[in-house]
């Protein structure tokens, strides 16, 4: 088992692409802790990986606090952080998008990050080991129009990914991201403004390999990035998107 012995924190668990990232670490050996707004589904997806589970706002420090106290207490370790919540604005001109959905975007895209590296970073220091995931986007590599700030937010964690792992190298951490493509995931209809066949056949045709990505994909990849097959891989932003950043 490519995991084995790890102990792994992924954020937005309890479905779509975090959900696929639980389920493969959970297969490979972790222990996963599952973290989610969703508090009811992310205790349903840690009883049936055997994790546990925490109900949270990525946005708020006083919850990544609780978090890391509560996987501290449970396993003396924290080997794995994935930053996979996130959330979007619908399709509009960058002009009609409210403050409070930019704040918000903002918020649970980029200042997580922020957050999460302020209670997690300084245990993995000590520990001399760790691997954080950051799950950004192909809008931060080849936005899509309408999406500004949704796109603004994903390529500020890119960048974040790189300066991150420049400075966390000698202390033997390593960070990477993940770009996928949309996926057939809660967030989808957000993304597309409607859900309707013609919709889906429209952003379809931008993806060579003709189809959306899988949380599956996503937890085969984050398991690569996170596991020691990896060990000489930081600082990279893989594309899970079937070809659509060529």
């Amino acid at each position: 088992m490519r995991l084995r012995d790890k102990t792994a924190i992924v954020t937005g668990g309890a479905s779509g692409f975090g959900r696929g990232i639980v389920e493969k670490f959970a297969a490979e050996g972790a222990r996963v802790l599952v973290a989610d707004m969703n508090a009811a589904g992310a205790a349903e997806v840690a009883k049936a990986v055997g994790g546990i589970s925490a109900g949270m706002d990525v946005s708020k420090d006083d919850d990544w606090a609780a978090l890391t106290a509560q996987a501290m207490a449970d396993w003396g370790q924290i080997d794995i952080l994935v930053n996979n919540a996130g959330i979007s604005h619908r399709p509009m001109a960058m002009e009609d998008v409210t403050e409070e959905d930019f704040d918000r975007v903002l918020a649970v895209n980029a200042k997580s990050v922020f957050l999460s590296a302020r209670h997690i970073v300084p245990l993995m220091k000590a520990a001399k080991s760790g691997a954080i995931l950051n799950v950004a986007s192909t809008a931060g590599v080849s936005p899509r129009p309408r999406l500004n700030w949704y796109n603004a937010s994903k390529g500020w964690m890119i960048t974040a990914t790189k300066t991150m792992a420049v400075e966390l190298a000698p202390a033997g951490v390593r960070v990477n991201c993940l770009n996928p493509v949309a996926g057939d995931t809660p967030l989808l209809a957000t993304f597309m403004g409607e859900d309707t066949p013609e919709m889906r056949a429209k952003f379809l045709s931008t993806i060579p390999l003709g189809r959306f990505s899988t949380p599956q994909d996503m937890g085969n990849a984050a398991c690569f990035l996170c596991s020691d097959e990896a060990s000489m891989i930081t600082g990279v932003g893989m594309e899970v998107d079937g070809g659509r950043c060529i």
